[in-house]
């Protein structure tokens, strides 16, 4: 994977209280991914840029809400993100990573 895509398919940090659960209890990590990445995609660019080791990836794709407008129906937009599970041990402080 060439440096610019590894820079595309990461779009951030997924933070909520489900996902600073799954860190502490599974060290698990959630990440905002691009809807067409893929799993060994997103494995080699969380190696490579926070320099752990991956176990394993779970993507999920969260469809936008429908929601009501003034103007009538609206969409949001949805996103994909990525439950990335860490080998033993291993670890991603975000306070860091910048």
């Amino acid at each position: 994977m060439n440096q610019e895509r590894l820079y595309k398919v990461l779009l951030g940090p997924h933070m909520t209280e489900k996902a600073a659960v799954q860190a502490d209890e599974r060290n698990q990590y959630v990440f905002k991914v691009a809807s067409d990445a893929t799993k060994p995609e997103i494995k080699k660019a969380v190696e490579q840029l926070f320099d752990v080791k991956v176990d394993a990836v779970n993507v999920v794709n969260n469809n936008g809400k429908t929601r009501r407008t003034l103007h009538g129906l609206g969409r949001r937009k949805g996103f994909r993100k990525a439950y990335v599970s860490l080998a033993e041990g291993q670890a991603i402080d975000f306070a860091d990573a910048e």
